[in-house]
């Protein structure tokens, strides 16, 4: 009895130690300073762009085991932005294209971290993207540019990113217009995020 006890005890303690192992920090994504931007050929003779104004999301980096990191970003649809008027009421309101009325945010949630390179600081981040209530896979060729105290939220520990992919309209059923309009789309994101209870005491104290 004493020798079975004297094992679930270990076990107990050395399942403790695994949980307590990994370190996980949650870092919230800083709006004015977070871009998602989006490219396409027009008729080959220009490559007009736009980006959304509003990204939301978090970080949740595991600092023991950097591969067990996690990404989940909302972005609103109505807060597209392509710097022609016209064309933001076109893409919003026409059917083909964003349904924000049905559908008003994209999602990309990260499912796992492959090609990790500690040194090099760059990493695939795989996930799924929702646009227009369909989920496609999407990977992110991604590169650590920063992790440090922030000078803009009281040196609070802050990491930046940029990553990049490529999307097809098709995928998502809003194609219309191709070939002329390419149906493949490039993809840019630049971020700041701040660890989250800093952040939001620095809130607090604005």
């Amino acid at each position: 009895m004493l020798l079975r006890t004297s094992i679930t005890a270990f076990t107990l303690l050395l399942a403790s130690a695994q949980v307590m192992a990994d370190k996980v920090s949650t870092f919230v994504l800083e709006p004015t300073h977070t871009q998602v931007r989006f490219q396409w050929d027009h008729f080959g003779f220009s490559v007009p762009g736009a980006n959304f104004d509003t990204v939301e999301g978090e970080i949740r980096v595991n600092e023991t085991h950097p591969d067990k990191s996690s990404v989940a970003i909302s972005i609103p649809v109505q807060s597209l932005h392509t710097h022609v008027p016209a064309l933001d009421e076109h893409l919003l309101t026409d059917k083909a294209f964003f349904q924000p009325d049905k559908y008003p945010n994209i999602t990309y949630v990260s499912t796992k971290i492959s090609n990790l390179d500690v040194e090099d600081k760059s990493f695939e981040l795989e996930g799924e993207i929702t646009i227009n209530g369909i989920t496609k896979p999407a990977t992110l060729d991604a590169q650590i540019t920063k992790i440090g105290p922030h000078p803009m939220w009281n040196n609070t520990r802050a990491i930046g990113v940029n990553a990049t992919t490529t999307l097809l309209r098709s995928d998502f059923k809003m194609d219309a217009h191709a070939p002329y309009v390419s149906d493949e789309l490039t993809v840019t994101i630049t971020l700041e995020a701040i660890e989250k209870e800093g952040y939001l005491k620095a809130l607090e104290d604005q």
